[in-house]
């Protein structure tokens, strides 16, 4: 059973905030990030200003711009490093396109390299990734329930509960879902 993804609008708020700010540190214009990502500048002003949540697909594509991991850029909006964060603290965000929850498990941290993540993909849904935010990232995926569909670099896997996919990854990958069965399952980013 899936838990609930709570959101947290601050998120959102700090996020928008952390988006304008890599662009600005960057010097690019709201029409170069757009031409390097592939996302529309209009969705980009709008998502600098709160205006909307992004979804997975565009964070996969503006991470990939800026060199990052989607959970290195959550850690950025993130408040102070806590060794501990309880369950009921652990930041959950959703993708408002998919329902998408990915929930950050390991204490976020700007110096520290690996990441837990505890994600749930509901059934008949998919979302693809064009290209890493980084080359070479080392991934494992341990299905906790249900079963999910993953495509890394042109190879089809499917997971079942307790498999384990572990891959760098190079290229484009997909994640996706039966359409009567959701995936929980845990990623660690090395």
């Amino acid at each position: 059973m899936r838990d609930s993804c709570i959101i947290d609008k601050s998120l959102d708020d700090r996020m928008a905030a952390r988006l304008k700010a890599l662009r600005n540190e960057r010097g690019w214009s709201l029409d170069e990030l757009s031409i390097k990502c592939g996302v529309s500048r209009a969705t980009l002003s709008r998502l600098e200003n709160a205006e909307v949540s992004p979804t997975a697909s565009v964070l996969g594509k503006l991470c990939s711009a800026h060199g990052l991991t989607m959970s290195r850029l959550m850690a950025m909006v993130e408040t102070v490093f806590a060794p501990l964060v309880p369950r009921e603290d652990q930041a959950s965000w959703e993708d408002p396109e998919t329902g998408f929850c990915r929930k950050t498990v390991s204490p976020p941290a700007q110096t520290l390299s690996a990441e837990l993540l505890e994600c749930v993909l509901p059934a008949g849904k998919r979302i693809e990734y064009l290209n890493p935010p980084v080359p070479g990232l080392e991934h494992h995926i341990f299905v906790l329930e249900g079963f999910l569909e993953m495509t890394v670099d042109g190879n089809l896997y499917g997971l079942r509960k307790g498999d384990c996919l572990r891959y760098q990854l190079y290229g484009p990958c997909v994640f996706e879902t039966r359409k009567d069965q959701l995936a929980k399952y845990v990623l660690v980013i090395v």
